[in-house]
């Protein structure tokens, strides 16, 4: 695991609390003690004391004084104007300088003073979760989540991440929050985690970043198999007879899940999934196959909007299988949406990262959640790294979907009326 870097600990009842001052309880005096101090010590004892009253407000409280924010630490937009106007007069460092410093609000430089507090990384990503949700009924303070989001995309820079290996070594701590954390496939006892990580043949990664090194940011999990598997009952199940890897010649991404809402907005799973790939293949080098078992968690709710008589037909439980396939690549290979990009989710990722869809998989996920949202029904996404950013660059271009030559045939079965 990560050491434990940035450990220095400024807590407030270390730093002799006389000589800075009287901590205010009002939030808006003790944001102004931040704002106007210059000393680097005093700030961030201002900076943490304020963290602690905003964790102990309540979300009313929390949306005063974000609006507070707004108003009274926003942009002054007379000033932006004239030192716009002297920058266009005379460019030099001076004049630049003036006009970055009038073009960002006020409390951009409030959020980046909390953060060099200890642990103010982490305790902004739980903040912003918080403002996320409160932003949906209150638009005035889009611009603070939109703000926070544009620091943490330069201090969740993916050159800053760090790549680990999950395993069952791994503290307890951490496995916790891989339970805790998975999306995809829950983990419903240690048991069922262990034969995710134990055997050999069950991998797992995750990107932490050294300000929050007990964190993961994002985990992938990766079956080591020497065939591509159809279903996630036989990748997951407890009781299996586990393979030799040096005899693995596919890898399987079968779960991918992110762990820290308040990062919504950032993808790392394009870096994670090509980063372990390659990881593997320099580890593995007989490994050749590189796939997902994916699920597809928009194609009920699709389903039951484009065809609600079939629909119910195959909710109570009459065998559809020709024209389940046949709605299920209708739904990832025509859009439906203005943009022209596919309409699952989960394949928008897939395919914008290069992977091509390679099959389609009936029944392949029997669990209440993978009936209810994918009608049971997963899909193999091929990463084949010789073409993947050409792949990638040609999926943004021409929003087509690459497929695989079974998808392809099936294709033109569809069209003329043989599926």
């Amino acid at each position: 695991m990560i050491s434990s870097i940035m450990k220095r600990t400024l807590r407030l009842d270390s730093l002799g609390l006389k000589d800075f001052g009287v901590l205010h309880k009002d939030l808006i005096k003790t944001t102004e003690s931040i704002m106007s101090t210059t000393g680097e010590v005093s700030t961030l004892v201002y900076s943490e004391h304020l963290l602690d009253m905003l964790e102990n407000q309540d979300d009313t409280d929390l949306l005063e004084f974000l609006r507070n924010l707004v108003t009274n630490y926003d942009i002054d937009t007379e000033i932006l104007i004239q030192d716009t106007k002297s920058y266009a007069i005379e460019r030099n460092q001076k004049s630049y300088k003036k006009l970055m410093q009038a073009s960002e609000p006020r409390w951009l430089e409030l959020f980046k003073r909390l953060n060099a507090t200890s642990n103010g990384t982490s305790r902004l990503l739980k903040l912003r979760e918080r403002i996320s949700a409160l932003r949906k009924d209150n638009l005035e303070i889009e611009a603070i989540d939109a703000g926070l989001l544009s620091l943490f995309k330069y201090w969740f820079n993916p050159s800053f991440l760090v790549l680990e290996k999950i395993d069952w070594s791994t503290p307890a701590n951490v496995l916790e929050k891989i339970i805790a954390y998975e999306a995809v496939h829950e983990i419903n006892s240690w048991d069922d985690l262990r034969a995710r990580l134990a055997p050999n043949d069950r991998q797992c990664f995750a990107f932490f970043h050294p300000l929050i090194p007990e964190e993961p940011l994002i985990f992938v999990e990766v079956a080591l198999c020497n065939s591509i598997p159809s279903s996630i009952q036989e990748v997951i199940k407890i009781e299996r007879d586990e393979m030799d890897i040096e005899e693995a010649n596919t890898a399987v991404f079968y779960s991918i899940s992110n762990c820290q809402n308040g990062l919504s907005g950032i993808s790392f799973g394009n870096f994670l999934i090509k980063k372990v790939a390659h990881k593997l293949k320099m580890e593995l080098p007989k490994l050749d196959v590189f796939v997902t078992l994916s699920p597809v968690p928009g194609f009920m709710n699709w389903f039951e909007k484009t065809s609600p008589e079939l629909h119910e037909r195959f909710i109570g439980g009459v065998s559809i299988e020709e024209d389940l396939m046949k709605k299920v690549i209708v739904y990832l290979t025509e859009s439906d949406r203005e943009d022209k990009r596919p309409n699952d989710p989960v394949a928008r990722f897939h395919l914008g990262n290069g992977a091509i869809l390679h099959k389609i998989n009936l029944n392949a996920d029997l669990s209440k959640k993978g009936k209810l949202q994918s009608g049971g029904v997963m899909v193999n996404y091929l990463y084949n790294l010789d073409v993947v950013e050409k792949n990638h660059e040609l999926f943004f271009k021409t929003k087509t979907v690459q497929v695989s030559n079974e998808i392809k045939s099936l294709r033109k079965k569809i069209i003329a009326g043989k599926l």
